[in-house]
């Protein structure tokens, strides 16, 4: 039982992005399908992580990228993990070279290596301390993700057996698995799959459910008592988002975008200009008088932010709508106790701009800032706490009814010494133009290094970020002071 982390890397190929029903019989495939797929990780039907992963092809074999986190607590064993992992395999699966990060209970390694000559080099460096290793072998090599896969590249039948050898990357072992086909069968939701079994888990089963192409659909450790299962991106999409903007320890490291080079002094930018790479061409590209989009080529845009967004800022604004100056699911801007306080904070200013500097401040000040989200505008005037969503509803909802054209928005805010976290504030219309509110920061305008990827403040608003998070790269291209 302590092999948890492996659980949900081990087994997973990230194949197709839907899950189809069976229309033909179980048979030897040629090769994997070349997609993303995402994977709900659950203990007794509680969420306790998530697996994104990817096959790509290359000139001869793949490559299976693969990225996410857990966290859960099975009687007396706990465990926190994330990871980030890029395997090369040949067309046959077994391993040509690797690169593995994670982060166990506390401690990070970074594993890196290649197959020769029936032996694998590798480079291990934890918690600062590097070596080197070589772990000999005869025959063929499989990393963990391309188990489940393995059997439908071979002449799969009911009762067939197969031994093979593994690479585990955290306790940087090969290992001799056996996987057993057990016949075809229906996973919980009754898909029909072909039900396999191996001994990964000492002591235990683990089950796999895979379909006709060899995609893992579902995988059960112990009776059920540990989930895996694949799901679609519409419906984890809510769940990975709102776990990014809420910074949670859980997908924290999976969301982080690290950068290069460093933002200097970022407490006196005026201006910034980035390149993002790895981005998804699905996703709107947010222009205005306070930030430029452009695309640069194939997966790179570039944001201009502050001084530096193109055209200037005195650009001509959009005019807000109706529906943002009035309440909404979540944002109750006609509520009396937000109107009440919305009024006494508000009286004796002069401007729209003294009224949200107002508010802001207030909002940040009367909320605690807190990983859990606080929820409504009113049940979080009321609870006094939550995190930046939080904070964005709540001066929503106090501008709106202060007569402030106010919008809900998401994207990413640099955290310094760290990199970009997702993140959400408001924009609010004062002077004939949007201006950018963190009320969680009490900044206005917000500093430059926030750049605005969604509007919308329903869990379906902020779902795409699930295109994008734990793949993007941020490249400073220049600041401004």
């Amino acid at each position: 039982m302590s092999r948890y982390f492996m659980f949900f890397t081990a087994c997973l190929l990230v194949l197709c992005s839907a899950l189809t029903a069976m229309a033909a019989p179980f048979g030897k495939i040629d090769a994997p399908q070349l997609s993303e797929r995402w994977f709900g990780i659950y203990v007794n039907d509680e969420r306790v992580g998530f697996y994104r992963q990817q096959i790509d092809k290359t000139e001869d074999g793949y490559r299976i990228e693969g990225n996410g986190s857990v966290r859960m607590k099975v009687m007396t064993f706990s465990k926190e993990a994330s990871m980030r992992e890029t395997y090369v395999v040949s067309k046959s699966l077994s391993l040509r070279s690797f690169d593995v990060e994670q982060t166990v209970n506390g401690t990070s390694s970074h594993v890196s290596g290649k197959v020769s000559s029936n032996a694998i080099q590798l480079k291990s460096e934890t918690n600062g301390k590097v070596s080197d290793k070589t772990l000999k072998f005869k025959g063929d090599v499989y990393p963990g993700p391309a188990l489940n896969l393995y059997p439908l590249m071979r002449s799969v039948s009911t009762g067939s057996v197969y031994k093979l050898q593994a690479f585990d990357p955290e306790e940087l072992k090969i290992k001799e698995v056996q996987i057993t086909v057990l016949g075809e069968d229906k996973t919980a939701g009754g898909t029909p799959a072909l039900k396999l079994r191996n001994n990964l888990y000492p002591f235990v089963n683990n089950d796999i459910w895979v379909d006709v192409q060899g995609n893992t659909l579902e995988e059960s450790v112990r009776e059920g008592l540990v989930i895996t299962k694949a799901e679609r991106p519409d419906v984890i999409g809510p769940f990975i988002s709102g776990w990014a903007l809420a910074k949670k320890d859980l997908i924290y490291d999976f969301s982080l975008v690290r950068i290069q080079p460093p933002i200097k002094n970022p407490e006196k930018l005026v201006g910034l200009a980035v390149e993002i790479s790895d981005w998804n061409e699905a996703l709107p590209l947010l222009s205005g008088e306070r930030q430029t989009v452009e695309k640069r080529g194939s997966g790179r845009v570039a944001f201009r932010t502050g001084s530096l967004t193109q055209p200037p800022p005195e650009a001509k604004a959009q005019k807000p709508t109706d529906a943002q100056l009035k309440p909404a699911a979540g944002i109750e801007s006609d509520a009396p106790e937000i109107t009440a306080q919305a009024a006494e904070l508000t009286a004796g200013t002069k401007t729209n701009e003294e009224r949200a500097k107002v508010l802001a401040a207030w909002t940040a000040e009367w909320l605690k800032d807190t990983i859990a989200d606080g929820g409504s505008a009113l049940e979080s005037f009321k609870s006094k706490s939550g995190n930046c969503q939080t904070h964005t509803r709540l001066y929503t909802a106090l501008a709106r009814a202060a007569g402030i054209p106010t919008r809900f928005v998401s994207g990413l805010v640099h955290q310094e010494g760290k990199g970009f976290l997702y993140h959400s504030w408001a924009e609010s219309f004062i002077g004939e133009r949007w201006v950018a509110v963190d009320p969680t920061y009490n900044q206005l305008p917000a500093d430059p290094t926030h750049l605005k990827l969604l509007e919308g403040h329903l869990p379906e608003d902020m779902a795409p970020i699930i295109t994008i998070i734990g793949r993007i790269k941020i490249t400073v291209v220049e600041t401004a002071y």
